[in-house]
């Protein structure tokens, strides 16, 4: 096991190690993360949390409101799941974070005694381009349910995800959109950076509340596509605190694949090895192997169940299939022979297409099972693969057949 003590790894930075308590964010007996093995910048490491341990790669399932669509919380453990992931903007405005509280948090409320990460609800808003204003102290928006006008600061995102309560809580970004030129990328990482001193202050206070809570604050990297933005975003996140682990933003927005396999390269040099990289928003199956082989560790995505709502699934022969085409009519196969999902154990390719024609939700549930199980087995397999030596080319040869087989994702939502 690869181990770095803290007073080590802050000497190796340059810093003394007067500023190891300056501020809690998080735990030791609670939060660490354990690099295990690599071949070459592909991790396998363990991710400690106050409700258990993440093997990683691991993909992370995405309870936005507090469930995984259709799905029971039972069901997603049976998947392979270790962490979930919920939405802090939509909880914030239902059913609200002091109402969750007064419940026991997210944990009780939702059923799910695993690990939870909470994104700070900033894509979320940044993305109400027309019912928000952005300011240094925050951002006034609208509500997309009922036009009622809200206001996330740094502080009162710090204040939601106390009250919501998961293991590991992002800090409040700015996340400009693709295509944005230099300079809105560079005042957004201003702004970010900002944001994030205030995010660390108010995080540290609520520590000294003695509330119980055990929780780890992992900052939000920005810089779009720019590779000297990024580099430093990365350097000031780093200054400015021993942080106990990275999200990494701002990506699949719109830009290229190859400004976003860049811009991780760019990140894996620059980030300590002794910390998770958690890839918001990216959950491809062919994303999350190039991701894994550049040195991310945790990914989330609504794809699989927004597909699956969709009638489209994952194959590892055949890429990415509509089960609505006609050519299933008759087909009594798996989804993917090579999965051991409840859904394809159990039912075939002519029922399922019946089912989605017929505009079932059995059809949705049992697709959303099989789209979740593809990625939690993708990660399960890049772990194997990267322990025993055999991650890259393996790797090159399912992304090879995959992308063939026309299941390449196209482009960035």
């Amino acid at each position: 096991r690869h181990r770095h003590p803290v007073i080590a790894r802050l000497a190796a930075r340059g810093r003394g190690a007067t500023s190891l308590h300056q501020h809690a964010l998080h735990s030791p007996a609670m939060f660490e993360y354990d690099l295990v093995a690599a071949e070459g910048s592909a991790r396998v490491g363990t991710l400690s949390t106050p409700h258990g341990d993440v093997a990683t790669p691991a993909f992370m399932p995405v309870g936005t409101v507090g469930t995984v669509k259709g799905l029971i919380m039972e069901e997603v453990r049976t998947l392979g799941a270790s962490m979930v992931l919920a939405n802090t903007y939509h909880l914030y405005l239902r059913p609200g974070h002091e109402l969750l509280r007064r419940l026991g948090g997210l944990h009780d409320f939702m059923r799910w005694d695993g690990p939870i990460l909470t994104d700070s609800g900033g894509y979320q808003v940044f993305s109400l381009a027309d019912i928000r204003d952005v300011h240094d102290d925050g951002v006034e928006f609208r509500s997309h349910i009922d036009g009622s006008t809200h206001s996330f600061t740094p502080e009162s995102v710090m204040d939601i995800q106390r009250a919501l309560g998961a293991d590991v809580i992002m800090a409040f970004d700015e996340c400009p959109p693709g295509g944005s030129d230099r300079a809105r990328a560079e005042a957004a990482n201003t702004r970010t950076l900002r944001w994030l001193e205030r995010c660390r202050v108010r995080f540290a206070e609520l520590g000294a509340q003695e509330d119980g809570a055990e929780q780890a604050l992992f900052p939000v990297l920005q810089g779009n596509v720019f590779d000297d933005l990024r580099r430093a975003h990365a350097r000031q996140f780093m200054d400015l605190e021993d942080w106990p682990g990275y999200g990494i933003g701002g990506l699949s927005v719109g830009e290229s694949k190859d400004d976003m396999w860049r811009v991780l390269d760019i990140l894996n040099e620059e980030l300590p090895s002794d910390r998770p990289r958690y890839l918001m928003g990216v959950g491809y199956p062919d994303d999350l192997l190039e991701a894994v082989a550049r040195g991310c560790d945790l990914f989330d995505c609504v794809a699989p169940t927004r597909n699956a709502r969709h009638g489209t699934a994952w194959t590892s022969h055949e890429g990415q299939v509509n089960l609505k085409a006609a050519r299933f009519r008759e087909d009594t196969g798996p989804i993917d022979p090579d999965c051991d999902c409840y859904t394809c154990a159990r039912y075939d390719r002519a029922y399922l297409r019946h089912l989605v024609v017929a505009s079932e939700w059995l059809a949705v549930r049992l697709l959303s099972i099989h789209n979740l199980r593809f990625l939690v087995a993708l990660g399960e397999e890049s772990h194997r693969r990267i322990r025993d030596g055999t991650f890259e080319s393996w790797s090159r040869e399912w992304l090879d057949r995959y992308r063939r087989a026309g299941g390449e994702t196209k482009s960035s939502p």
